[in-house]
């Protein structure tokens, strides 16, 4: 699916744009762990499509796994309250723990599951995500690899959703707002 679709109000990142991204770092990311094994720990389900992408674009051997995490409050906004929906199948004690992630909003989240993973004994615990809103973030979150820094706006391609709609398209863009107002 295509982002030229006509729920989508402006396109952000190109399909050309994310893969251009993820070559890029990837060969940091190999650099960061060189001689150390690394966990890779998707967050289900908008990760899927990065996590396969630059998975396969890193060089050094890694394990993976999925988690998936719902931070609920009222409606669209996160309160920070998180369940976990799938837990983790591998120990991380001792572990060098990678979270990948598809987008950085409010930051909660991953700050409670980066203290979770911490807590569960892992070596070291670091984030990459394809996508980041600054001007959403609530909290500071120490985030090592940022593909693009985008508007707070509402966005869906490339793994983001809206009511499982639209993650199958190739790159990310504004959901137009008539849709889910």
């Amino acid at each position: 699916m295509h982002l030229n679709h006509p729920d989508i109000k402006e396109v952000l990142v190109t399909a050309e744009q994310i893969r251009e991204k993820i070559q890029e770092l990837a060969p940091k990311i190999d650099a960061f762990y060189a001689d150390k094994d690394v966990l890779l720990v998707g967050i289900l389900k908008g990760a899927v499509p990065f996590m396969a992408d630059l998975s396969r674009a890193m060089q050094i051997p890694t394990k993976q796994d999925w988690m998936a995490v719902s931070s609920y409050g009222s409606g669209t906004v996160s309160s920070g309250v998180v369940r976990i929906l799938k837990d983790l199948d591998t120990d991380v004690k001792d572990r060098n723990v990678l979270i990948v992630e598809d987008i950085i909003d409010s930051g909660l989240t991953l700050s409670w599951l980066t203290a979770n993973l911490k807590a569960r004994g892992a070596a070291s615990v670091e984030i990459v995500t394809l996508l980041r809103k600054p001007d959403a973030a609530k909290v500071e979150i120490a985030v090592r690899w940022v593909g693009f820094d985008i508007p707070n706006e509402f966005v869906v391609g490339y793994g983001l959703d809206f009511n499982e709609s639209y993650r199958s398209m190739d790159g990310v863009g504004i959901l137009s707002p008539a849709v889910y107002s």
